[in-house]
């Protein structure tokens, strides 16, 4: 086992999961980050997109008991004349979190913590049985991690060392400097291509895809020993086209270090985040894709490039 090194390096951390198995082969233990230059309309992880640590209420969990309003220190709460709820003044308020602290119905919440690389690892460390057994291993997703290269970098280059399988989850929206620093620690690597049509891309994405596909022919031309798997979030009426499948599928084709294409299907489990963060969610009609759809997508994606394995994950 190595020894881990002081670097003071500290990341900000949305969370972590355990013993997923929808992150990578076996059961995983998946650290997810914050910050995120992208702006998906469909973003399922909102609470992921800013660096920063931030507050969010569960506006039906509040049973307007006024605790975190006699705890603030800064005066930022108050009750609304219903009683039943709290307001907060953002303007005052300074996420000191001392309200999640004193919530007794979970109604005030934290999204995001600061960890060192060490704190990080020993949690990582903690499931090396289940990665064992299983074959499993960490995998890194976001947010987008390399927002936080050198943090990643040390995180993966720790659990290298210590005989963990390591995988990543980016969208490539990064600096090429920033992908070479986490490469040389890397098994596998995730990449979302999300559309192949840069205006599409700028549209549904909030810029375009230009960066994205420079970096991952890039990488195919490194001599590093890892496999890319590249993933589509299908999502109805933005990218599950037969232009932009066959046009994914021919991009794709030019990949030597490509193992598979995964379909990861359109959901909506972030809505409550959304509504906990007072925000609107853009894609209010859209509803997932059946099963039978998903499946007809992937059979047509598969005639696009027969030597490529389809699959469809989450």
């Amino acid at each position: 086992m190595s020894i881990m090194k002081k670097s003071g390096l500290v990341g900000s951390v949305l969370r972590i999961e355990r013993t997923s198995i929808y992150d990578g082969q076996g059961l995983r233990t998946v650290l997810f980050l914050k910050g995120c230059p992208l702006r998906c309309r469909w973003c399922s992880t909102p609470e992921s997109q800013l660096a920063t640590l931030q507050k969010g209420y569960a506006r039906n969990r509040c049973v307007g008991c006024g605790m975190c309003v006699c705890t603030c220190p800064e005066g930022a709460l108050s009750l609304a004349e219903d009683g039943l709820n709290v307001i907060t003044d953002f303007s005052k308020c300074q996420n000191c979190f001392m309200c999640v602290a004193k919530c007794l119905q979970n109604a005030h919440k934290k999204y995001g913590s600061l960890l060192s690389v060490q704190e990080v690892v020993r949690e990582i460390v903690k499931d090396e049985i289940f990665f064992f057994h299983s074959g499993g291993g960490v995998t890194i997703s976001g947010g987008e991690p390399l927002s936080q290269p050198d943090f990643v970098a040390e995180v993966l280059q720790e659990c290298r060392a210590l005989g963990i399988h390591t995988a990543l989850e980016t969208s490539f929206h990064a600096p090429y400097e920033s992908i070479a620093k986490v490469l040389p620690w890397l098994n596998v690597l995730y990449v979302d291509l999300k559309l192949m049509d840069k205006e599409f891309h700028k549209q549904w994405v909030g810029t375009d895809n230009a960066l994205i596909l420079d970096n991952l022919q890039k990488v195919d031309q490194t001599k590093e020993p890892l496999e890319i798997i590249v993933r589509i979030p299908l999502v109805p009426g933005a990218n599950d086209s037969d232009a932009n499948l066959s046009a994914t599928a021919e991009f794709c084709k030019s990949l030597k270090k490509l193992k598979e294409v995964e379909l990861l299907p359109y959901h909506r489990l972030g809505l409550e985040t959304y509504r906990n963060l007072d925000r609107d969610y853009l894609l209010q009609e859209l509803i997932s894709p059946s099963a039978e759809e998903i499946s007809e997508r992937a059979s047509f994606l598969a005639l696009q490039d027969p030597g490529v394995p389809i699959r469809v994950g989450g």
